[in-house]
């Protein structure tokens, strides 16, 4: 994570040693009260999938998640920053007032850049402070500062309210 130190007891090391250790692309940038996700990938899917992890690996070492249940969200906008919005939107959702699921892994299967439509799956399970170390909950996504690069290497930034 960045430079907040989340404790990890005997147990969420051991599932973190149970699975194969995730290839974060993403990074926290300096933000006045708000936190920046900066994240990028292969494709424009793959940066979308890492802003989402982003967001959750504020919220708790995701590494402690084990993948045993399986989320789908479809989300959908009116250009690409509001599907990014309501994507992000979408999972803050799962997590803060739906099943309280947390994704060890987000895999986008589709976006329709005409249409402003995303189709993504999450493996994960419920949150459980017995079993995930409590980070900084996010209470918002938001437009502020909000760039999409759909060039050769994909990166987005986005803020998300904490």
């Amino acid at each position: 994570m960045d430079d907040r130190v989340l404790d990890l007891t005997e147990a969420q090391k051991k599932i973190k040693s149970k699975y194969p250790k995730i290839n974060k692309k993403y990074e926290y940038l300096d933000h006045t009260a708000d936190v920046q996700i900066h994240s990028w990938g292969a494709t424009l899917e793959e940066a979308f999938e890492q802003c989402a992890m982003g967001m959750f690996g504020y919220m708790t070492d995701t590494e402690t998640v084990e993948p045993t249940d399986i989320v789908h969200v479809e989300s959908s906008g009116d250009d690409m920053q509001s599907l990014l919005f309501h994507f992000l939107d979408d999972w803050l959702y799962k997590f803060c007032a739906d099943l309280f699921f947390v994704p060890r892994e987000i895999k986008v299967l589709d976006i329709d850049k005409s249409h402003f439509k995303i189709r993504s799956i999450g493996w994960g399970e419920e949150f459980s402070l017995e079993k995930h170390p409590q980070g900084t909950e996010v209470k918002a996504i938001t437009y502020s500062a909000m760039q999409i690069y759909d060039t050769e290497k994909p990166q987005i930034f986005a803020i998300v309210d904490i």
